[in-house]
């Protein structure tokens, strides 16, 4: 098996972040459980991963924070998984997969599906970066500096 190249160490929070989620098993679980999955068998059916693939996700989401296990909601012997604070910082990276997903993925008129403002039932905007003023900036606007330790 070839071993993983691990990141958790890089001054990059790009790297660092990409080694926190994992692959792409991990973002899917973590979008199933933005959509309310919560236990192992509905992450299974909806991802139709191997049941050691998922256990093994599972535990690497848990074990990194982004979830936690909590007991069932209908009292059964059960666990389940429910996102953390840590977890639910992520939801603005599984909507930016998804909106750049609907814009370069699919051909004019293939279905697919769309996330909605509950609320209202409508399309949210496309996600945009902002300075801290609010002008939209883009790649050209922006530049990366290393902090210095501390």
């Amino acid at each position: 098996m070839v071993k993983r190249t691990r990141f958790d160490a890089s001054d990059c929070p790009v790297a660092r972040s990409v080694d926190a989620i994992g692959d792409w098993w991990s973002l899917l679980i973590v979008r199933d459980a933005f959509d309310g999955s919560r236990r192992f068998g509905e992450f299974q059916r909806s991802l139709g991963v191997a049941k050691n693939i998922l256990t093994a996700r599972l535990r690497g989401l848990v074990a990194g924070g982004v979830l936690e296990t909590v007991p069932a909601s209908d009292g059964s012997a059960y666990r389940e998984y429910v996102l953390t604070p840590k977890g639910e910082a992520l939801f603005p990276v599984i909507v930016a997969l998804r909106q750049w997903g609907e814009a370069n993925s699919f051909a004019p008129g293939e279905p697919h599906s769309e996330l909605v403002d509950r609320s209202q039932g409508r399309r949210l905007r496309p996600l945009t970066v902002l300075a801290e003023d609010g002008r939209a900036l883009g790649p050209a606007d922006t530049v990366v500096h290393k902090l210095p330790a501390d």
